[in-house]
């Protein structure tokens, strides 16, 4: 679609008409650059696709060219925003590289929205092997900085074993949901059933629809009182 209007940000426009896309789409950047990562033997490795193929565990992810321009309506949206949900996604090709584009994790950090972290159902084959939960929202405090995400979002749901077995053979887990480990970081757990159990493992989305509607309202009535509430979700469903 670039390569037919002619720039980037056209072809985001008319591909989201074209996929009757409900809402705005806006890229955290408009520059060219290069997702790079450091494996923890020391390697450098070039671009999403190798990266998720890498037999080394991920050391971190970095931008080249580090400094790149943000693009100004992404900044707007962020700060203006009612909720600033992250995930579900790739950890490392897809949720972390989009804060570490100048400003936009600072944008998060200043919006008065409550930040929620949709944490992933399984682990990623090449990214996130044997992580928990907190280990996916420490991945992102350690790139991008603290005060990114209020509720962190976890599912407790059971997965069938024939499911598992197939999973397994790819090299996937479910991903643990270490509810007090999430607490200790100074972020509110929220440990549910959000998964649809069929051939793949998928988030719910009328079930998180629902309650990301339901967290927001409850945030609109206040801090403290959503600071109450907050803790109140933690202790019901710490044992769930």
């Amino acid at each position: 679609m670039t390569e037919i209007t002619g720039d980037f940000e056209t072809a985001i426009r008319e591909s989201s008409k074209v996929l009757a896309v409900r809402g705005q789409v806006l890229p955290a950047t408009l520059e060219n650059v290069v997702l790079k990562a450091e494996l923890v033997d020391g390697t450098i490795v070039y671009g999403e696709s190798k990266i998720s193929k890498s037999k080394q565990p991920i050391k971190r992810v970095f931008l080249d060219p580090v400094d790149i321009k943000t693009v100004p309506e992404a900044i707007n949206a962020i700060v203006e925003a009612d909720v600033v949900i992250l995930g579900p996604g790739s950890l490392y090709t897809s949720i972390i590289p989009n804060l570490l584009v100048k400003d936009i994790a600072t944008a998060i950090q200043k919006s008065k929205g409550i930040k929620i972290y949709i944490c992933n159902a399984m682990t990623q084959p090449g990214e996130t092997d044997h992580y928990t939960a907190s280990d996916h929202i420490k991945a992102i405090i350690n790139h991008a900085g603290n005060g990114l995400i209020d509720i962190a979002v976890a599912n407790t749901e059971t997965i069938p074993a024939d499911i598992l077995e197939r999973y397994s053979e790819e090299g996937a887990e479910p991903v643990v949901s270490d509810l007090d480990n999430i607490n200790d970081l100074g972020i509110t757990p929220l440990g549910t059933k959000i998964i649809v159990k069929s051939k793949v493992i998928r988030h719910d989305t009328m079930k998180l629809a629902r309650l990301v509607y339901s967290i927001s309202k409850t945030h609109q009535f206040g801090s403290t009182f959503g600071w109450f509430f907050s803790k109140q979700i933690y202790r019901f469903f710490k044992g769930y």
